[in-house]
């Protein structure tokens, strides 16, 4: 049935600023948003101020319905939400979803993923799709199922991993592919022709993206140069890839966090795993596997954020570390 998609009731449910720009898309181009679902405020910082979700802060400056409920299940908030009689529900970077909440509206709820389903289904499918040295990545929509990432496919959008991305690059670049494919689901959806593809059918081996903590964050020297140096993209600017840094003959060992690098593969390598190459003013090298990683920008712990230059200046006798 032929539906105008401006006339859809819209729930919207996020809460990053990745949520943000599809959902200036939607106001901005007359889109009937009758609630916006996000977290609750919660205190964050060193002085413990209150933060509101990117996505709260744009919705109450439109004057938006918002909701924050603390628990999805709460019968307080299930009804609120089922008084909104929405036709649609959108999702995009937000909590896991119980039945009766992406049941209710009339024609489903979707979700926006940054990544080709089925592959990288998971908590940090950006991070993973340049951990694993990939070419390509995207964005794709889905209708909600009872099982994460599964549900059937509504349309996809494909984007390249250049050489020079990191995790921040992607991250934007995913976020403007999928304000675009947003309102087309959308369109899609309120034209009454969506082909959907059952992700079942799709691939038989699939690469997933688990959440990332900090041990999985940390550099192990030994591995070859190229996958250090994707696992340092794959982690810029957040959460960043770290190492220790330690003074051959005590024990002081300083984290350091990097965040930019090149390689050279060199398989008749003159160095151990971790020892590092320098010469003291202009290049900071560390041995890897089968070559040598440059470290371009890095961060020591309780420091900003420089150049190698920088902190070569300020950093004398790196002769004596290794890492």
């Amino acid at each position: 049935m032929l539906i105008n998609s401006k006339e859809l009731r819209i729930v919207y449910m996020g809460t990053p600023e990745f949520a943000v720009e599809p959902l200036k898309r939607l106001v901005e181009e007359g889109y009937n948003i009758v609630g916006v679902v996000t977290t609750p405020d919660k205190p964050a910082g060193r002085g413990l101020k209150v933060h509101e979700s990117a996505v709260k802060q744009y919705a109450v400056s439109q004057g938006l319905l918002v909701l924050q409920p603390i628990k999805l299940k709460d019968e307080e908030f299930v009804a609120q939400f089922k008084a909104l009689n929405a036709d649609l529900g959108v999702v995009i970077a937000f909590r896991m979803l119980p039945q009766i909440i992406w049941d209710a509206p009339k024609l489903g709820t979707f979700n926006l993923h940054a990544s080709l389903l089925p592959d990288y289904r998971g908590a940090a499918p950006i991070n993973w799709a340049i951990i694993n040295g990939g070419t390509k990545s995207g964005v794709t929509t889905f209708f909600l199922n009872d099982e994460i990432d599964k549900g059937d496919i509504i349309a996809q959008t494909e984007v390249d991993i250049t050489p020079s991305d990191n995790a921040g690059t992607l991250h934007d670049k995913l976020m403007w592919s999928g304000v675009e494919l947003v309102t087309e689901t959308i369109n899609i959806i309120s034209s009454g022709k969506v082909k959907l593809t059952n992700q079942d059918k799709c691939s038989t081996e699939i690469k997933l993206a688990p959440k990332i903590f900090k041990e999985d964050c940390l550099i192990d020297w030994a591995k070859d140069v190229e996958l250090i140096h994707n696992h340092i993209r794959g982690l810029s600017p957040y959460p960043a890839a770290w190492g220790q840094m330690w003074e051959m003959g005590s024990n002081t060992l300083i984290q350091v966090k990097i965040y930019e690098s090149t390689y050279e593969v060199d398989y008749e390598l003159k160095h151990s795993s971790g020892e590092i190459i320098t010469d003291g003013r202009t290049f900071f090298k560390v041995a890897c596997g089968n070559g040598y990683l440059t470290i371009e920008e890095l961060q020591m712990a309780g420091k900003k954020r420089m150049s190698i230059g920088d902190f070569l200046r300020g950093f004398k006798g790196l002769e004596s570390y290794s890492f």
